[in-house]
């Protein structure tokens, strides 16, 4: 029997998000880092960051990423996983280069990374596999031997992911009113990207029609519908829609937006709505504002009760699925061949993305991918 660890051969975990100010002075260098590149003026940053400052500036990521780390590490030493985990962002402190830097300089060979993103996505998967591929760079630049850098699958199908949701789709229609709950309606909502970047989406033989990104979140709208369904004795009608679109008004996004959803569901008499965050994976901004606040605020409007349902974030069976995650990649990369759970009917996804998935708006280099120039790291030994 070998004597490695139940984690090898991984030495640490990178938990790696998007970031988020934390104060109002931080509000407008946030969102110039997010929109680095696009020539977008200050002042219209400071109007973007309107939603920011509605609650003081302070995007509530930053906080739900520390319960989560938080939570990871005391999940993982329970169950005898010595795994160390550490965090870095995208877009604010702290940022990933400086994370690996640390990594790199503890003596870290072998780094698996989580995204908080469950699905496929250029946004969701392929950039923060080219913030990685930059990250790496610049320590190579300095003189240093970064660790390889893996990422964890999709997780957007794992049981630990989807069945937090049936239960917080189920708490949020309890919380209607007695008279509505019966005849409520879901509305499964996620991020709104531009269709031509969800038709390109996931691996190159399932482009078109939504793409991956669509489909997946199809399925686990479907498979949380199904518990729902199960649990209650209601069958309940559902649909997908869209929220936080951004960009120029020309260019096609996917639809409909949940403004829009509920004005139409209403028309049609629809007595009552459960908003399902699926696409998030914590209450940030997107789920605070674009629901809690824009969304809630058109339904009063239009007289409709509505609820939102409560996103994973560090719910307990969503820390054990990551663990779950950990060693499952850990086995397949020591040549076994570990039970991989999913639910719904897409199965589980890759380990390594392919050449062709999600492809880059221009060609940058990216890693933890087949075509990545990293995609040997450094040695293991």
């Amino acid at each position: 029997m070998s004597d490695q660890p139940a984690h090898a051969p991984y030495d640490a975990l990178l938990l790696l998000s998007f970031g988020g100010p934390e104060g109002p002075e931080d509000v407008v260098p946030f969102l110039e880092n997010v929109t680095r590149g696009r020539g977008i003026p200050r002042e219209r940053l400071r109007e973007v960051g309107q939603h920011y400052f509605l609650f003081g500036g302070v995007s509530p990521i930053n906080d739900q990423n520390r319960e989560l780390l938080a939570a990871l590490r005391e999940d993982l030493a329970a169950h005898g996983v010595d795994l160390p985990v550490y965090w870095g962002n995208r877009n604010w402190a702290p940022y990933l280069t400086d994370t690996l830097r640390e990594m790199t300089a503890a003596g870290h060979r072998r780094v698996l990374t989580l995204t908080t993103s469950a699905y496929a996505s250029y946004s969701g998967c392929r950039q923060y596999r080219e913030n990685l591929a930059d990250a790496l760079a610049t320590l190579t630049a300095e003189g240093l031997t970064p660790p390889r850098v893996d990422k964890l699958r999709h997780y957007f199908n794992h049981p630990g992911f989807v069945r937090p949701m049936v239960d917080a789709t189920i708490a949020a229609l309890g919380r209607l009113p007695d008279d509505v709950r019966a005849g409520a309606r879901l509305a499964f909502t996620t991020h709104s990207i531009p269709t031509s970047a969800a038709d390109a989406s996931g691996p190159a033989e399932g482009h078109g029609d939504g793409g991956a990104y669509v489909a997946e979140h199809l399925d686990v709208a479907r498979t949380v519908a199904a518990a729902v369904r199960e649990e209650t004795g209601t069958d309940r009608p559902w649909d997908l829609v869209y929220q936080s679109r951004s960009g120029a008004p020309h260019i096609p996004w996917l639809e409909p937006d949940i403004c829009d959803h509920l004005e139409t569901v209403h028309g049609e008499g629809a007595p009552a709505v459960v908003m399902v965050p699926i696409g998030f994976v914590s209450d940030h901004m997107e789920v605070t504002y674009d629901l809690d606040t824009e969304a809630t605020a058109k339904a009063a409007e239009l007289g409709l009760p509505v609820t939102r349902a409560a996103t994973v974030g560090a719910d307990p069976r969503f820390v054990a699925a990551v663990r779950d995650l950990v060693l499952e990649r850990a086995a397949s990369e020591r040549g076994e061949r570990p039970e991989r759970c999913a639910l719904g009917a897409l199965g589980p996804s890759h380990d390594l993305c392919p050449v062709g998935c999600c492809p880059a708006r221009a060609p940058r280099p990216a890693a933890a991918g087949a075509d990545s120039p990293y995609a040997q790291g450094a040695s293991t030994s």
